[in-house]
């Protein structure tokens, strides 16, 4: 396990083991290790105008420094704190992201213009990562919904696939240091779950632009699902009539599936999901444990859209 962590770990706080296994073959590319910390939190981070929004727990947001720098995204390494370590050659900007498939008129659309038509509002949510721990996010960022309602989805739509951005050079995890993840990274949702108030494009967090360990320049947010859903860095997104893939469960089928809505009643294979650790709480190392909530708190909202599904089946 990664040196920095302490003696004592949870079952819910282990990294799958397909990730392990490659650890050694990352930590061999270690000349990204010369790219400092401080500069990769500050890439690109500048002031969002944005507008108040409905959607916002109330609970206390965690610290923007744990939400910096705690977090996966192995397209720059396998441990929590690489991505913003070894960040910093990522560029961001210029961006555009492809919106093709089924739709009436798709395009490609530049992401700084995505943000001036399109109103930014902040919006707090939880996050709950499917390894046991989780975060309260204050997110910047647009509804999926009014992108996809720009390209005019076809009557015959009935998914959404999203692909994330391939730069070996610039993203140091894609070189091959993770052989059983195939890149570029996936995701997929049903049009409704797409369609959703709730579903953000985020482009920001605390009222800055996304810093490129949180998913530059634009992710997705789903706050009812685990978060690997909320892929990030997106380049594309597709409009079909068949159900996508999403790169965990082609990485390990058995382990993740398609929807990944958070349910305390359906554990993870190799761990509980009853409880988690909320990060940043009482120390960054906090040994406490919350109640996980079905789909993460916001059962009011979505849960009309699994009626009459078997939510243990359909995980």
């Amino acid at each position: 396990m990664p040196a920095y962590r302490p003696l004592k770990i949870a079952t819910s706080e282990i990294t799958p083991r397909a990730v392990y296994l490659q650890r050694r073959e990352f930590l061999a590319a270690g000349v990204f290790g010369a790219m400092s910390l401080l500069s990769a939190r500050g890439a690109q981070a500048s002031p969002l105008s944005t507008v108040p929004s409905i959607y916002k727990v109330d609970e206390m947001p965690t610290p923007r420094e744990d939400v910096t720098t705690y977090n996966n995204f192995y397209e720059f390494g396998l441990d929590k704190a690489d991505p913003a370590a070894l960040s910093g050659a990522f560029k961001p900007l210029p961006w555009a992201i492809t919106v093709d498939g089924m739709a009436g008129k798709p395009g490609t659309f530049d992401v700084e213009q995505i943000m001036k038509e399109f109103p930014i509002e902040e919006r707090t949510y939880r996050m709950r990562c499917v390894e046991g721990w989780s975060m309260v996010i204050p997110w910047n960022g647009f509804p999926l919904a009014a992108l996809l309602d720009k390209v005019e989805p076809l009557g015959n739509a009935k998914y959404v696939a999203f692909e994330t951005v391939v730069r070996p050079d610039e993203m140091p995890g894609q070189k091959s240091v993770f052989q059983s993840l195939p890149w570029p990274y996936v995701e997929g949702l049903r049009l409704d779950e797409a369609r959703h108030p709730l579903t953000l494009l985020a482009v920001g967090l605390y009222g800055e632009t996304l810093p490129n360990q949180n998913g530059a320049p634009i992710r997705l947010v789903v706050p009812w699902k685990y978060g690997f859903k909320g892929i990030k860095s997106i380049v594309r997104i597709t409009l079909t009539d068949t159900q996508p893939m999403n790169t965990w469960q082609v990485a390990n089928a058995q382990e993740y599936g398609f929807y990944a809505n958070v349910n305390p009643k359906v554990d993870h294979p190799r761990w509980s999901q009853a409880t988690e650790r909320r990060i940043g709480e009482s120390g960054f190392f906090n040994t406490g444990r919350h109640p996980t909530l079905p789909f993460n708190g916001y059962a009011d909202e979505i849960a009309g859209l699994y009626a009459g599904m078997d939510l243990r089946a359909n995980y």
